[in-house]
């Protein structure tokens, strides 16, 4: 087998994948995460779990490098990650009552072939009707700045929830593990 690398500094990713019980390194992508005019979401995603991937081949050959990037998307407006109180506050009120989808793209980069699997998985959240001050009170003590949509469904965010429904539970946290098994499984590499 290969060794595993997943590219991404994420402490949530990094989390998700020590499930499989694969031991993996872990690598942070410098690249530019900017939307591409007119792009959409799934096709953003994908995009980026790929550049991430190739991002560190250079410096990680003859490995299986894991990609993954994630958006929230409102009514076909894309939430990205708010990094302050004001912005969360402001996704979450718009969210409130609705629902929001998550599309995380995923992607298997052997970088000793140059192959790569790509997939966009989605996962959808219904919030429930939301008060300004049930926000802030979630907000102040979850602080989810660095989350798509301004939500940790991990945690507390939980109650700001009524319902979910996708296939894969896992790529609402940012990596698809159901999906990731099957792709590597396409490489030879059975869990458990």
């Amino acid at each position: 087998m290969l060794p595993l690398v997943l590219a991404s500094s994420s402490p949530y990713r990094r989390e998700l994948l020590t499930r499989l019980r694969l031991p993996f390194t872990w690598s942070a992508p410098a690249i530019d995460e900017s939307r591409l005019p007119d792009e959409d979401a799934s096709t953003l995603v994908r995009r980026l779990a790929e550049a991430k991937a190739r991002a560190i081949s250079s410096t990680h050959p003859k490995h299986l490098i894991i990609g993954s990037d994630q958006v929230a998307t409102l009514e076909q407006d894309i939430l990205g990650k708010p990094h302050t109180f004001e912005r969360a506050h402001a996704q979450l009120l718009a969210a409130s009552g609705k629902s929001v989808t998550f599309l995380t793209g995923l992607a298997l980069l052997n970088s000793e072939t140059g192959h790569c699997q790509v997939d966009c998985i989605p996962f959808t959240v219904h919030f429930r009707p939301l008060g300004e001050a049930q926000i802030s009170r979630y907000l102040q003590a979850e602080q989810p700045y660095d989350c798509a949509g301004s939500f940790k469904a991990e945690g507390l965010g939980i109650s700001l929830i009524r319902s979910t429904e996708g296939a894969d539970a896992s790529s609402l946290i940012g990596l698809p593990l159901i999906r990731l098994v099957d792709m590597l499984h396409q490489t030879g590499i059975d869990i458990p």
